[in-house]
């Protein structure tokens, strides 16, 4: 039987999906689901849909020209800088110096910045200072493109390291004009998330395509049809929750342990029905404040991001440079092409699912990758 997956935005640009024919419920996103990238629509160009063999392990793909060349090699963006090709080749050929190769990298970009802003300082005010004032300019822009070269090859590396290589672009994989990646790599995509984390994506995906858990093979494998904009459209909403996730997962990790340790010994005498070491006397009753203490800290973190202020929830959801955030539109747009594209697309639900496992995968990847780097190089940040 053939599906068919309508999508909209409504008034607050928020995705609206509606279920498979065998869920009778109208899905939306939920609290923590967020739009597209409203600055993609400008980028316009072909691409169509995918099916896909697996090759193992990080080497080159082969075979029937009728799949997608899944490889470490065919990614959907490809670099354009001195640093990140340099990088793709340690990646591909002297694995165990990659990270070595990525902190000389970051170092030496460090420095041409450093030097041109000099060579601007030091000509202030003489004759040439307009010269050397654009020199810098151009120096920065070239390191900052370096650099999100720099973060895409980190995100890559997390990616071979569970054995998975992300998936190309879609004008390179048509397969009797439709779109299948196959095998679907879900257990190594799921493996980087806690059993928490992973509840909450569960949620994700029902609230996106319909998925439920009790899919049989016949459902997952089913026909379904959806327009490519909307799927560029859930890939990079999925790219934002798996950034989002990995912040307030952090975060929550953080507030979780900061606590007071001498309230925390309070509390323990009281629950053992001990006498207190502070004060000198036995009590039988938790104190409310060293019993909330004691409950937060033990908060799941389905119910601590339910407690966010909505100015806190778009923080986190939120790329927290502009090259991160340059990073996902390039990603996104290389991947699906033309993100305007009425075209309708035959699919499964196990390939929307395999969609949206990466993204989220992604967007984490993209969080560590970007801590990393600005603990070197000084990151643009969004106001």
């Amino acid at each position: 039987m053939e599906h068919r997956l309508l999508s909209s935005l409504n008034i607050n640009n928020r995705l609206t999906i509606s279920s498979p024919s065998s869920l009778t419920n109208h899905h939306r996103f939920n609290r923590f689901a967020f739009s597209g990238l409203s600055v993609l629509k400008r980028c316009r160009s072909t691409a169509v849909v995918s099916g896909a063999s697996d090759y193992g392990g990080f080497v080159t793909g082969g075979g029937s020209s009728n799949y997608c060349e899944f490889s470490s090699l065919n990614t959907p963006i490809e670099p354009v800088t001195p640093a990140g090709r340099f990088l793709s080749s340690v990646l591909l050929n002297e694995r165990k110096l990659f990270h070595d190769a990525v902190a000389e990298t970051l170092e030496k970009l460090v420095a041409d910045v450093d030097e041109a802003y000099a060579r601007r300082a030091l000509t202030d005010g003489s004759s040439e200072a307009c010269l050397h004032r654009r020199i810098a300019e151009l120096k920065k822009h070239e390191c900052k493109t370096a650099v999100e070269d720099v973060m895409y090859m980190l995100i890559l590396y997390k990616f071979t390291e569970l054995k998975v290589h992300i998936i190309p672009r879609l004008s390179k994989c048509i397969y009797n004009s439709r779109l299948e990646i196959l095998p679907s790599k879900d257990w190594e995509l799921e493996s980087i998330h806690s059993f928490e984390i992973l509840e909450m994506v569960r949620d994700h995906l029902t609230s996106v395509i319909g998925w439920t858990s009790d899919f049989s093979v016949t459902d997952s494998w089913a026909t379904t049809k959806i327009k490519r904009a909307n799927l560029f459209r859930i890939y990079t909403s999925s790219v934002l929750f798996g950034y989002f996730l990995k912040s307030a997962t952090l975060r929550h990790q953080l507030e979780m342990t900061l606590y007071d340790p001498i309230d925390n010994m309070i509390f323990n005498s009281y629950k053992c029905g001990r006498k207190n070491l502070v004060f000198g006397h036995t009590h039988n009753k938790i104190p409310t404040s060293s019993r909330f203490d004691f409950q937060k800290k033990r908060e799941k973190l389905s119910s601590y991001l339910m407690g966010f202020a909505p100015d806190s929830l778009a923080k986190c959801a939120q790329p927290n440079s502009k090259e991160a955030l340059n990073l996902i539109t390039k990603h996104s747009v290389a991947l699906f092409g033309d993100v305007e594209s009425e075209e309708v697309i035959s699919t499964s639900f196990a390939t929307l699912r395999r969609f949206i496992l990466e993204a989220i995968a992604f967007g984490s990847f993209l969080w560590d990758a970007e801590e990393y780097v600005k603990n070197v190089y000084n990151l643009e940040e969004i106001k």
